[in-house]
Formats: structure tokens, C-alpha cells, sequence
């Protein structure tokens, strides 16, 4: 299949998805579609929201529409690095045996990931980074694809670990869930209090999703797009020649050059599932607020002033 028509039928089948994840998961539309570009390019993301606004529930469904395994792991400040990777037994012939971890499944859903102390957190780093992890000498290849979704409640703050700056950049988007409006809170109350359970049909499977995302990889982009997000994301550092009023007084550090990969990576992919052939300058702009969000460091002068990250990253533009 040439790549044109490979395009085409991702158009179909993506609107096909999303149909399907509408069954059980009510509005929302930003996000999932954050979370489903993310998939497509091989990244990672960070969803940020208060308890209670269906963050499992859709990774979960989700993850049935794709046809992928999925696993939850809860993060609690006792939870040890041998728990997600899992450790060696000894078995019945007194053999050591590797026993693996919640870590090997395509979709791991990391809840609460910023309750556990850094050891643990750094467990996920290389499985993320490497899409492999080591334990106890071995290398142990895991199963593409391979994305971490994690989800950190912005409430409580009282004994958790803030993630490091390194581990926040691993990540792809950084989500920020809302409340639903008053109309689709309706429509939750009434699909969830009656018996009815809508089920969802898997519509790909493993080895179509890692086909796609081959697929954006091959996608061209004009020199003029990757330049525009370079500069965009060089102006979010303050110590720089191009860099705005607003950036100068109201930051701190700017975004690192994996901002850029993953700003073109993410056009690529939102301007494929919308039957675009090569992105432009508008799908970078699409996909800038969750991708530069958690990679900026307001100072003390933003915080004091009510200054929003979301209003600095908008002066890029």
C-alpha cells in the first residue's frame, strides 16, 4: 500500500476510534485525541486532573479499542522498583526464575505517579526511554508498542515527590483534564447509573499501531515547519537572543531540544489523521500547549503575578 492511501485509511479508521471510545467515554475530545496522537507517535503522556474524571477509565478503554494489553499500577510511597520490573524466584529446582512485573504490557497506566519516591520513578525512565529494562544483569526487550500513561492528581501535594525535570521531559504531552460540562455530566450520571454496559470492539491491533507509526515517521515536513518549531521552542529560553518580554521576565528554563523532535513528531501525526500529507505551521501550533507545558519553569514573579504558562507559550506563536 503506498503511503497516500495508508493516510487515507489511518483518516478512516481513526474517526472509526474515536466513535468507539465515545461509547464509554463522554466528551473529552481534546484529550483523547492528545492521548491517541501520542500513541500514534511513539511517545509518552503525563494526564494531570482531579480524582474522579474517568483518567483510568479511558486509558482502559482506550486500550481495548487498540486491541492492546493493558496494566495499572498504582504508585505508593512504599512501592519498590522489584514491583513494577518484577525479580527472580527460586523455583522448584532451585533455579532462579525471572517473574516479570506489571512494566511488560503495551499500555502501562502509572496512577498517581508522582506519590512514589524517586528510586521508583526512575524504575520506569529506561523502560521508557529504552523501551527495555535491566534487572538483575538482564536486558529484557519489551513489547512494541510500548507507552507510558501516567496521572498526577495537581490537589494533594502533602507527601508526594514532584517528578524530576528529567522524567517530566520523557514525556511526550503533558494532559490537563477539566470537568465536564453540565450537559455531559448529565449524560456520565445517566450511562453510569443504569444497567446498561456498553462494550468496545478492538479495532486495531499491536502490529498495525507500530505499522502507523512507521507511517508518520515517513511522512516529509518542509524545512520552514522544522525551523519554525525550533525557533518557537528557542524562544521559550530566557538567556536567548529571540526570546520574548514575557519569556525574559517570567521564566526560568526553557524547553530542551526533545520539545522540538516531539513538536515535529506530533505534527506529523496530527496533520495524518486529518488527512493532511506533510504538516504545517498550524499543526505545530495545534499540538505547542501540551508539548511545551510541563518543559517551562515559571519563576517566583509568574507565580505571584497569576501569570499562565498557557498565555507565555501563545506569545511564541
Amino acid at each position: 500500500m503506498s503511503d497516500v492511501a495508508a493516510i487515507n485509511q489511518l483518516v478512516t479508521r481513526y474517526k472509526a476510534l474515536r466513535e468507539e471510545i465515545a461509547k464509554v467515554i463522554v466528551g473529552q475530545d481534546d484529550v483523547v485525541n492528545q492521548i491517541l496522537i501520542s500513541i500514534f507517535s511513539g511517545g509518552h503522556a503525563l494526564l494531570i486532573g482531579v480524582p474522579g474524571l474517568a483518567k483510568t477509565l479511558m486509558v482502559n478503554t482506550i486500550a481495548q479499542t487498540l486491541g492492546l494489553d493493558f496494566k495499572r499500577i498504582q504508585f505508593t510511597p512504599d512501592l519498590m522498583p522489584s514491583d513494577i520490573l518484577g525479580s527472580e524466584i527460586l523455583d522448584e529446582s532451585r533455579n532462579f526464575k525471572f517473574i516479570k512485573g506489571p512494566i511488560f504490557a503495551n499500555i502501562i497506566l502509572a496512577d498517581e505517579i508522582n506519590r512514589t519516591p524517586p528510586k521508583t520513578q526512575a524504575a520506569l525512565l529506561e523502560a521508557m526511554q529504552e523501551r527495555a529494562v535491566t534487572v538483575a544483569g538482564h536486558h529484557y526487550k519489551l513489547d512494541l508498542p510500548y507507552f507510558v500513561l501516567a496521572t498526577q492528581n495537581p490537589i494533594e501535594q502533602e507527601g508526594t515527590y514532584p517528578l524530576p525535570e528529567a522524567q517530566l521531559d520523557r514525556f511526550m504531552f503533558a494532559i490537563n483534564l477539566d470537568y465536564p460540562t453540565f450537559e455531559e455530566e448529565v449524560q456520565v450520571v445517566k450511562a453510569t447509573t443504569s444497567y446498561a454496559k456498553p462494550t468496545v470492539n478492538a479495532l486495531f491491533n499491536a502490529q498495525e499501531i507500530i505499522d502507523f507509526q512507521q507511517l508518520v515517521r515517513r511522512i516529509p515536513v518542509a524545512d520552514n515547519v522544522i525551523e519554525y518549531a525550533v525557533k518557537m521552542v528557542a524562544k521559550t529560553r530566557p538567556n536567548a537572543n529571540t526570546a520574548g518580554k514575557l519569556v525574559k521576565q517570567y521564566i526560568d528554563w526553557g524547553a530542551g531540544p526533545r520539545a522540538s523532535q516531539n513538536l515535529i513528531l506530533a505534527a506529523k501525526t496530527h496533520a495524518a489523521i486529518n488527512g493532511k500529507f506533510s504538516p504545517d505551521i498550524e499543526n505545530v501550533q495545534a499540538v505547542a500547549q501540551s508539548i511545551l507545558t510541563h518543559r517551562i519553569i515559571k519563576n517566583y514573579k509568574a507565580e505571584a503575578e497569576g501569570v499562565a504558562k498557557e498565555q507565555i507559550i501563545k506569545s511564541l506563536f
